[in-house]
């Protein structure tokens, strides 16, 4: 596969183009276009086309892409089949509720282990995956190939939690404390989620269309 330096746009995207090849083979559809495919997810066909080229050639001119072709190379391109194993830390309201909500199965991921400080909680299981004690985090880290932390703990233990996980092998963390954990030079690769944002863009969406009516508005009373 070609593997060149990517910008972080193409990347946020690949996720979409999954997501509709999905769709398209759960609807019966085999081939698609540039131009078709753009037009269902709003990207002209020159963008689609710019960005499969960073990975290589997909598409057949005047044949489009085999969906369930684009499909299996853009999993790979992700990562899917690599097997990546993934732990999470905090069983909180957040930390359950992606335990009971989020397949990580369905993005290559297998969810190992969780890790929590609650007495109730250790020992326990949710949905076959083991809860264990914080304090066995750094032991169970040294003796299992973990690549990927979901953590999902208070934000005032977060950095302490998050040098165990850089100390001890972890590559990337799904960060849920609503506190931004990314550090210049770090080696680790932090995907901070605040949820806020998606309601604040929203928020600035709907004031500037409500603007451009009042605006509208006010000049036709003149």
């Amino acid at each position: 596969m070609k593997r060149v330096k990517v910008s972080n746009n193409v990347i946020r995207r690949l996720p979409r183009y999954l997501r509709k090849l999905d769709e398209l083979q759960e609807n019966g559809i085999n081939r698609i276009s540039s131009f078709e495919l753009g037009q269902q997810l709003g990207l002209t066909p020159s963008q689609i086309r710019q960005d499969f080229s960073c990975f290589g050639e997909f598409g057949q001119q005047g044949y489009g892409y085999n969906v369930s072709g684009l499909r299996e190379q853009i999993a790979s391109i992700l990562g899917m089949d690599r097997g990546y194993r993934a732990i999470l830390v905090g069983v909180g309201n957040i930390g359950h509720a992606l335990m009971d909500n989020f397949s990580f199965a369905d993005c290559g991921v297998e969810l190992a282990a969780a890790f929590d400080i609650k007495e109730s909680l250790i020992g326990t299981e949710f949905k076959g995956v083991p809860i264990l004690a914080e304090a066995e985090l750094e032991g169970y880290l040294k003796n299992n190939d973990i690549a990927l932390a979901v953590l999902c703990v208070p934000k005032e233990v977060a950095v302490n939690v998050t040098k165990i996980l850089t100390e001890n092998g972890i590559e990337a963390i799904w960060n849920f404390t609503n506190m931004e954990l990314t550090e210049p030079n770090s080696p680790i690769i932090v995907e901070n989620v605040h949820f806020s944002d998606s309601l604040l863009s929203l928020s600035y969406f709907v004031s500037e269309r409500m603007d451009e009516r009042t605006a509208e508005a006010s000049r036709n009373e003149k």
